[in-house]
C-alpha cells in the first residue's frame, strides 16, 4: 500500500516558485555585466540629485534644501532599483515567436515565471546598487549626517518597514500596469510601443524628475489619484523623511490594483482566444 501523500497545493505552489526564484537567480548571475549597464542606464535620480542639490542650496525653492533633495532623490533610486520592469518586452518576443504556447502547458501561470525573473535580476542586482548608493553617500556626505554633522538620517524601524512594502507595492503595480499593456501583444505586433508612451508619463508624474512638493497644490492633489505617484515618490519619501499621508496612499494604491488586475486577467482570456485562433 502507498502511504506517500501529495502535498497540500499551495505548499506545492510554493515550492514551484522557490525553485523558479533560484533558477532565475542563477541564470541572471551569468549577466552581471549587462545588469551592471542596466543599473548605470537607471541612474537618471542621481544625476537629478546633483542638479536638485544646486537648486536646493540656491534659495529659489524655500520649501527644499540640498540635504532633503539628495535624501529624496538617493531613495528614488533605490526605489527606481526594485521596481524595474520589462516583462512587456520579455511576453511580446514570446507572443510573436510562438513561444508563449510551451508556457501555457505548464501548470502554473506564466505570469509567475515572469515575476520570479524580476526577483531574480533583483537579487543579482542587489551588490552594485548598493555600492552605487555607497558611493554617492560618500561622494555627498552632507545627504548622511546632515548640515555642519548634525541631522543624522536615520530612518525609524516604522519608516524602514513601511518603505519595504511600498516599494513592493509600487513594483507590484508597475508590474500590472506593465504586464497588462503586455496584453496587446496578441493583437499589435509591437506592443512595447504602448509602454513607451506610458513610460514618459512616468517621467514626469513619478517624482523621478522632481519632488512632487513643488508642484502647486491642486495638480499635486489631482496627480495623487493616478498611480504614478506611488511608483516612485511615495516610498522614496517614506524613507527620506517620512512624512506622507499612509493609509490615503495606501487606499489608492489598492484601488488601482484591484483594477489593473481585473483588466490584465479580462484582456489575458481575450488575448488567449486570438491567440489559439491564430494557430498558435
Amino acid at each position: 500500500m502507498d502511504n506517500t501523500t501529495t502535498p497540500h497545493p499551495a505548499l506545492q505552489f510554493f515550492r514551484v516558485v522557490r525553485r523558479l526564484l533560484g533558477v532565475w537567480y542563477a541564470f541572471m548571475l551569468t549577466y552581471r555585466f549587462e545588469i551592471m549597464l542596466w543599473m548605470v542606464a537607471t541612474a537618471l535620480p542621481l544625476i537629478m540629485m546633483g542638479v536638485w542639490i544646486e537648486a536646493g542650496a540656491s534659495g529659489l525653492f524655500p520649501d527644499i534644501t540640498a540635504v532633503s533633495v539628495a535624501r529624496y532623490f538617493l531613495a528614488v533610486f533605490v526605489v527606481r532599483q526594485v521596481t524595474v520592469v520589462w516583462v512587456i518586452y520579455e511576453f511580446e518576443f514570446q507572443v510573436n515567436s510562438g513561444r508563449l504556447s510551451s508556457n501555457l502547458l505548464t501548470p502554473i501561470d506564466p505570469a509567475w515565471r515572469y515575476i520570479t525573473m524580476l526577483l531574480g535580476e533583483q537579487g543579482a542586482r542587489l551588490p552594485f546598487f548598493v555600492g552605487v548608493v555607497a558611493l554617492a553617500l560618500l561622494i555627498y556626505p552632507a545627504a548622511l549626517r546632515g548640515e555642519d554633522g548634525s541631522g543624522w538620517w536615520l530612518p525609524s524601524l516604522w519608516q524602514l518597514g513601511w518603505f519595504v512594502v511600498l516599494t513592493y507595492a509600487a513594483f507590484t503595480v508597475r508590474f500590472l500596469i506593465q504586464y497588462t499593456v503586455a496584453m496587446l501583444a496578441f493583437w499589435f505586433e509591437r506592443a512595447s510601443g504602448f509602454d513607451h508612451l506610458i513610460f514618459l508619463v512616468f517621467l514626469f508624474c513619478s517624482g523621478m524628475l522632481f519632488p512632487l512638493e513643488v508642484l502647486p497644490d491642486g495638480m499635486r492633489e489631482v496627480l495623487m489619484l493616478t498611480p504614478f505617484p506611488y511608483l516612485l515618490w511615495f516610498p522614496a519619501t517614506m524613507l527620506a523623511t517620512g512624512d506622507v499621508e499612509l493609509m490615503p496612499g495606501l487606499a489608492i494604491l489598492a484601488f488601482w490594483m484591484v483594477l489593473l488586475f481585473v483588466l490584465n486577467r479580462m484582456l489575458w482570456r481575450r488575448g488567449l482566444r486570438h491567440y489559439s485562433a491564430m494557430g498558435a
